[in-house]
């Protein structure tokens, strides 16, 4: 006797007029012991479908091939109807032996592992290597519900219960969409960037990122819709629902310009934007179309996702029947339909764009993520013909600065901007990206900065190269910090590091950019970047290029910034004097305050550190700097009113702050006359 097991796998769905030996086989009845009232609703259709197409669905069970019918049209309809037989394994003929039919003589009968509850799935239905979800999407759902096995007279005895073990098989709620775009909760450009790195990886050469109006029939009004236009290679019926599918493996090999590995890109960063998605993408030889959406799993236990794919013969795309037939086909197409501002008019013009013999992928998602009582994106169709102060553009509505130590500059169009964004998202740019029909001029970083530097060194002794230099913009605007990119794209914009976390002044205009791909894709599998690909894991690798970068900006601002031109005389010598080293908030002051006279420079600008010397050391050390820096210098060169040759000395700035009393506010670290 064979164990029965609890879950039974719908191998294959045939019609019943291909069996010809269903009238010579025995049988029992089977009827639901469904969990709640959708378990039953789904069983329900499950048996319609076998009986309005006349179908046969067979399951395998050990030796034992079972054959699902449904219930005559005049019998009650929640029982259907199970025959069975005996397969014969295919044994070598040395395996052969007699004692072979006598052990199949003895499980020749219904055995008790056919009886009982069992739980039965069809989450493998296949016919001619097709599965269920494909070929039959309109049964598509949870028909995990317990079956109850009750003799049937023609068996002439009873079945009682026999449970062996159970197999849990998971199912995907509706509600994880949502959760899906919560990856991207702080920052809805990262949901654009998957995108764009799906259209990068396709090989595209142009993409389109648009938001325009269009008529939604469930809401009887206009509603703005975004679309991610491009022209890659697209996408095969597999390759799309892989792309639809929750996860899958991380890439066998490592390609150094391929940006996707974790297969969730394309659903966190829809179920960002909005809350339904439609995508249409072509290859040389096939066209599909898919559909996730929220509205449509809305009240339900189970996801449904119709895909819809043809195949190019001749001239004329028609329904693939390698992967569903046509009513298949007919019915997925009525629900995107139903469920979307799309019709079969504006589908075909939709397809047009991808011309005759076109390659590429198009994405539309509707019912936008809103931000109050409006949507999270704001958009400009700009005009056309128009200088670029007219062109168009989408940007963050609330026009927030992201979080980041040290960060003072309110003046960050990376952060809201989504054309300024797009202009150094990729390190090495390939395609030519449009917002609202305005080209984005792409913006290489590393050739847009002056007095640049390049630093090579290892980090855990894997080689990176950091490219450091002055940005007049970011000047301007008070920014500073690193760009990190991995396998080309940008990862992390103005990473302070250094002396620039403590000093939000410091650095100001300095910009960094380095590739950190194989620091982060380790000899393990492991890759150090969060799957929304906006910050790298805290790990020994992160930790240890921090500290690398921070020495590095540092020597930069030493050799290149943190230097001033003074000219100095000997008359100058006093003021190292012109400090006051009592101690701070005494409330008296012995020695007698200097004023300032105008004209006077003071500078006070520290960088990071503390001073740990004492008033008399401070003031020793500065008198014997000055009259080193002074010796050589004769009367001669000493200015005077008639002679105006400053000799030109460079001094840096302190960077140990000096104690004050509180009665010296006019005390300066070094003054000079100018």
């Amino acid at each position: 006797m064979l164990d029965r097991p609890a879950v039974w796998d719908i191998s294959s769905i045939t019609r019943k007029e291909k069996i010809d030996f269903l009238s010579l086989l025995p049988g029992f009845s089977l009827s639901p012991a469904c969990e709640d009232l959708h378990q039953e609703r789904e069983w329900a259709v499950f048996l319609e479908f076998l009986r309005k197409y006349e179908r046969v669905a067979i399951a395998k069970l050990g030796l034992y091939e079972l054959y699902i019918l449904p219930p005559d049209e005049d019998s009650k309809f929640g029982r259907a109807t199970v025959l069975y037989q005996v397969k014969e394994p295919k044994l070598r003929p040395s395996q052969k032996f007699d004692g072979l039919k006598i052990a199949a003589a003895e499980i020749s009968s219904p055995p008790g592992s056919l009886a009982g509850e069992a739980s039965m799935s069809n989450s493998d239905l296949i016919e001619d290597r097709i599965s269920a979800q494909q070929r039959y999407p309109e049964v598509i759902g949870d028909y995990s519900c317990y079956l109850k096995a009750i003799g049937s007279n023609r068996l002439g005895y009873s079945v009682g219960p026999n449970r062996s073990f159970e197999r849990n098989y998971v199912t995907a709620h509706p509600s994880y969409l949502k959760t899906l775009g919560q990856a991207h909760s702080s920052w809805i450009f990262g949901a654009i960037a998957e995108l764009v790195d799906n259209s990068r990886d396709a090989k595209a050469t142009k993409l389109e990122v648009t938001i325009s109006m269009i008529y939604s029939k469930t809401a009887s009004k206009d509603i703005p819709m975004l679309s991610v236009i491009d022209d890659g290679q697209g996408m095969s019926h597999s390759d799309i629902q892989r792309m639809v599918s929750f996860g899958h493996g991380q890439p066998e090999t490592d390609d150094p310009d391929h940006i996707g590995r974790y297969g969730i890109g394309f659903k966190t960063g829809a179920m960002r934007l909005g809350k339904d998605a439609l995508v249409l993408t072509q290859t040389a030889n096939s066209r599909s179309i898919a559909f996730l959406s929220q509205s449509l799993n809305e009240g339900r236990d189970n996801l449904e996702v119709p895909i819809v794919s043809y195949r190019r013969t001749g001239q004329y795309m028609e329904v693939d029947a390698s992967v569903h037939d046509e009513d298949s086909a007919k019915y997925n197409l009525k629900i995107i339909k139903k469920f979307s501002p799309f019709d079969k008019y504006l589908i075909g013009e939709k397809a047009g764009i991808f011309n005759a013999e076109g390659t590429g992928t198009q994405i539309y998602i509707w019912n936008l993520d809103e931000w109050g009582s409006t949507y999270s994106l704001q958009w400009e169709a700009g005009m056309t013909g128009g200088s670029s102060f007219h062109q168009g553009g989408i940007f963050i509505r609330s026009r927030r600065i992201r979080s980041r130590p040290g960060q003072i500059s309110q003046m960050v169009p990376l952060d809201y901007s989504l054309k300024s964004y797009l202009e150094v998202i990729f390190l090495d740019p390939r395609m030519k990206i449009y917002v609202q029909g305005a080209l984005v001029k792409s913006r290489p970083l590393a050739k847009s900065l002056n007095n640049t530097v390049v630093k090579d060194g290892p980090v855990l002794g894997k080689p990176v190269q950091l490219t450091l230099g002055l940005s007049q913009l970011e000047w301007e605007q008070a920014n500073c910090g690193m760009f990190l990119y991995w396998h080309g794209r940008l990862i992390e914009a103005y990473k302070r590091v250094g002396s620039m976390i403590h000093n939000g002044d410091c650095g100001r205009g300095i910009i960094g950019v380095i590739d950190v791909t194989d620091l982060m894709d380790d000899s393990n599998g492991h890759v150090w970047v969060h799957n929304n690909k906006q910050g790298f894991q805290d790990c020994e690798a992160y930790a240890e290029l921090e500290r690398w970068l921070g020495e590095k900006a540092d020597e930069y601002l030493d050799k290149y910034v943190d230097k001033i031109q003074l000219p100095v005389h000997k008359s100058e010598l006093s003021i190292y004097h012109r400090f006051c080293y009592m101690k701070p908030f005494n409330g008296r002051c012995e020695m007698p305050e200097e004023e300032v006279e105008k004209g006077l420079i003071t500078i006070s600008t520290k960088r990071h550190g503390y001073n740990t010397e004492g008033p008399n050391e401070s003031r020793n050390r500065f008198s014997e700097q000055a009259s080193s820096e002074l010796e050589g210098i004769s009367e001669d060169d000493t200015p005077n009113e008639s002679k105006q040759n400053d000799v030109q000395l460079s001094h840096k700035r302190p960077r140990r702050r000096l104690t004050r009393s509180s009665s010296c506010g006019k005390s300066a670290d070094h003054t000079s006359n100018p």
